[in-house]
Order: C-alpha cells, then structure tokens, then sequence
C-alpha cells in the first residue's frame, strides 16, 4: 500500500465542521497520513480553526466560518494532503506496557450472561476469535495478540477509550465482528476486539466488541491520585503503542493493591520513530519495540 495516492473526501457537518475520509478502508499507511496532516495543521495555527480531531482513517475541523470561508478551508486542506508525505512524518510517541488478565472472571460473567447476542452462543468470545482467525486454541490466540504491539490511532467514543490496531502486515491482522446485539453491560477495564481494534472499556457501560479479559490498570481516572493522571483523566494518547502483556491472578492482585494504594505507575519508554519503519519491516519494529520496553 506504500505509495498508494488517496482520495480524500469532504463533508459539511452543519456550519462549523468539516469532516475528511481520507480512505474507506483503515491501515497504519492512512492512519499515519491522518497524523501527519493534523500535527502539520495544529502547528499552522490557522486563525478560525478552533479544533481538530484525528481518527483512524480521517479527520475532523471544527472551524469559525466568520473568520476563515470553508471553502478556503478545504482548498488548504487539500494543499496540506497533496504536500505532506509519510515518508518525511517523525513521530514521538510512548511505548507502554499493559498488563492484561485474560479469561478473567469478571468479563467471563459478562460473555455467559449475554451469549444469547452473540454468533456463537456456544463458544466464549475467545474460543470463537480463535477459530475464525485460524488458531488451534485461545493461547495461540493471545501468544499472537501479545506477540506484537499495538498502535493507538484514535481516542475516542467515550473519555480515553484507546482504539488500537495491530503493528503487523494486514494479511496477519486478528480481526472479529462486534456482538450480533450490544451488550447492556461491560465492566470497566474489560478488554476487548471488534474488526481489527482492540480497545479497554474505561468505565462501565454497554458494548459490542468481544471480551478477551481485563487490564489491571485503569485508563481513566477521575480522580487523579495515582502518577500518571496527574495532569489529565485520561491515559492513553492517539500514537502510542501498546504492548499487551498477559499476567497471572496474582500479578493482577499485586497490581490493582497498587491502584488502591496510589503507587501504581505505567512502564512506559519514550520512542521516535517513522512510518517508513513501521510499514518497511514490521517484524523487526515489533521486536525492537519489545527489546526496548523491558531494557
């Protein structure tokens, strides 16, 4: 897909947005160019443009049609897409570790009380992923989801809600469709998979996606006591990389004792580095990734 030249399409959404598709189909090349164009239009600082919100494989403006025209405003858009190219975009970005307990409890409840919804009523959402990806057990299944980071192309629907996609080439992607009818209830910190994103449900609510098991740590925290909220509610940030780390019972014990006393901090590691690495070998990022994190 190197190279590929996209269509971008534009969209009014009322008289202050703009709404940009810059591919139908999501991939790390299209997700990137997303950031590229949005980090370049941030740093413009266009006079009108009061916000701008990147997604997976488009953006969003929100504008003042007082100060700057919309059509002036796409015309720039446009330049901005014809001009920037991945293969000069440099990001700075963390590489965190995220532990994650699967075939908990907690999210096993949720997956029996609500298979009537699901595909497969006889399978749990593990089972059923594995299958239909080809593994011959849930543990291939998650030596395969564990094996490689994960890169955090969006936030969104609900506070800090990570949207992550899988750092490998797309023929190797793990995907499965959402519950045939949502699910009245998902505990908080639940993990899961739906297309080809991963995500971690920051608080409880309804959901679709299938559950896979809990991640010891929260990602939104109100009240900011412990280190890594002390300056936002929300943890995850649109180009990090997850790393999915799979705990015992009692590692995930020790840890939510951390969270309750406060003392809990994310391993993370600072990382610069360019889509061309990424999209070039991503076999050898996901190791050097992975080397570097735990050094």
């Amino acid at each position: 897909m190197r190279g590929e030249v996209f269509m971008a399409r534009y969209e009014y959404g009322g008289d202050e947005f703009i709404f940009v598709e810059l591919a139908e189909e999501m991939s790390l090349e299209v997700n990137f160019q997303a950031m590229a164009i949005t980090k370049q239009l941030k740093e413009e600082q266009i006079p009108g443009i009061l916000d701008i919100c990147p997604s997976n494989a488009s953006y969003m403006v929100r504008f003042e049609p007082e100060k700057i025209h919309p059509d002036k405003l796409i015309s720039k858009l446009k330049d901005l897409e014809q001009t920037i190219s991945i293969d000069d975009f440099e990001l700075s970005s963390r590489m965190v570790d995220v532990p994650v307990l699967f075939e908990d409890p907690w999210t096993h409840e949720t997956v029996m009380r609500f298979r009537e919804r699901h595909q497969d009523p006889n399978s749990t959402d593990l089972e059923y992923t594995a299958r239909i990806n080809g593994f011959d057990s849930t543990d291939a299944l998650i030596d395969a989801m564990t094996g490689s980071p994960y890169l955090v192309t969006m936030i969104g629907f609900v506070p800090g809600l990570p949207w992550c996609y899988q750092m490998v080439p797309r023929e190797q992607q793990i995907e499965a469709p959402k519950y045939v009818r949502p699910r009245t209830f998902t505990p908080e910190r639940a993990f899961g998979l739906g297309g080809a994103f991963t995500v971690i449900y920051p608080v409880d609510g309804a959901g679709g996606y299938q559950l896979f098991g809990i991640a010891a740590a929260p990602i939104f925290e109100k009240d900011s006591k412990l280190y890594d909220f002390q300056d936002t509610m929300t943890f995850p940030k649109q180009g990090d990389i997850f790393r999915y780390r799979s705990v015992t019972r009692e590692e995930y014990d020790s840890i939510r004792k951390e969270v309750e006393d406060g003392t809990f901090r994310y391993l993370t590691k600072e990382i610069t580095f360019t889509p061309k690495q990424v999209l070039d070998n991503p076999k050898a990022f996901s190791e050097e990734v992975l080397r570097r994190l735990y050094s």
